[in-house]
């Protein structure tokens, strides 16, 4: 099992999100919960695709972080 980590935005009509590690992977819904479901989904389509080509899995790289500030 691999763990990559994914980003969720807000946009005008729901959310949308991609996933740093893996470059052209995005996928969008309704709610942050949809969304990440729609993503797990795309992941795993991604991946397989890549299999199915003979190409690399990419090794899950990035990390997260938040960081407090005066606003």
């Amino acid at each position: 099992m691999m763990k990559y980590l994914i980003i969720l935005e807000r946009t005008e009509t729901g959310y949308s999100a991609y996933s740093p590690d893996l470059p052209g992977c995005v996928s969008t819904g309704s709610t942050p919960q949809e969304t990440t479901h729609n993503m797990q989904d795309a992941i795993e389509f991604h991946l397989e695709g890549l299999k199915l080509e003979g190409l690399p899995i990419p090794i899950p790289y990035s990390q997260s972080a938040y960081v407090e500030v005066a606003a």
